[in-house]
């Protein structure tokens, strides 16, 4: 049998009548008089699975399992009772009737609910693997994980070129102190880790390789403050042989196109204002 035939929260009325294999978290277990519930969760959503007493050695299973439990379930989409579905989920007008429930990994009982909102931080770092389970956290994963894809759509249509560039380099002058990566082979010697990629980009287009980009971490040994962190991702470009105004249309393209395909959210023309009245 196949680990996984579809995810949770993809199953819809779609496929009513079909038998899927499902495999995910357990996010809540609900035992009402002789029927279990199981909310099953993975990263696209929720599924509701329903097992009946009537297959003795599965019901057994479901009897053991607890929250946060790893499963696999194997049943049969089948309509909701009418008074019983849930508009919020894409998976709301359906459910699935268990025939086949395996245990992954059994979980000791969780520090908090997965949906719980009110966390301290210290909590959430300690508990880091739970921290990242929540919908909260998968949400602003999946988005990061959009936006990185449209800005790499939009530069390749546009005929930039994806360069990685070297991590270990020498000290180069910029706006902050470097972080020093001492090296084995050379005693007494260091590597640099970049602030950016700022020659490297400069050598590719003296190179030839007029449009040029990369999502790339860069390093900087500064003082914690809200809006600076020691490593962080940015979106390097460099190019060749384009007027100022010709880069700032392009980029704001970028920049809508980012917006309305993420978000869905229509950004409009941007307000330009000159040096002086600035």
């Amino acid at each position: 049998m196949a680990m996984r035939s579809h995810y949770c929260g993809l199953v819809t009325e779609a496929l009513l009548g079909q038998t899927v294999t499902l495999s995910g978290w357990v996010n809540r277990r609900r035992d009402h008089g002789g029927v279990i519930f199981i909310d099953l969760r993975d990263r696209e959503g929720y599924v509701q699975v329903v097992c009946d007493p009537d297959r003795a050695e599965m019901f057994k299973t479901a009897e053991g399992v607890r929250n946060e439990f790893c499963v696999q379930v194997k049943g049969l989409v089948r309509a909701r009772p009418d008074g019983t579905t849930n508009d919020k989920l894409k998976s709301g007008q359906i459910e699935v009737l268990c025939h086949e429930l395996n245990v992954l990994n059994p979980s000791v009982t969780p520090p908090f609910q997965i949906d719980e909102e009110n966390l301290s931080e210290t909590t959430r770092l300690t508990h880091r693997v739970l921290d990242l389970r929540r919908p909260y956290m998968q949400n602003n994963l999946m988005l990061r994980y959009r936006v990185t894809m449209e800005v790499r759509k939009f530069l390749d249509a546009n005929g930039f070129v994806d360069i990685e560039t070297p991590m270990l380099t020498k000290s180069t002058p910029e706006g902050a102190r470097d972080y020093l990566v001492p090296s084995r082979v050379h005693d007494g010697q260091f590597f640099a880790l970049p602030q950016s990629p700022q020659l490297f980009k400069q050598l590719l287009m003296v190179a030839g390789f007029d449009r040029y980009y990369q999502i790339t971490k860069c390093f900087r040994d500064e003082d914690l403050r809200a809006d600076r962190q020691p490593e962080f991702t940015q979106i390097d470009i460099e190019t060749s042989f384009m007027e100022e105004q010709d880069i700032r249309d392009m980029f704001q393209g970028m920049i809508k196109t980012v917006f309305q395909n993420t978000l869905g959210v229509d950004l409009g023309e941007f307000p330009v204002m000159t040096y002086q009245d600035a």
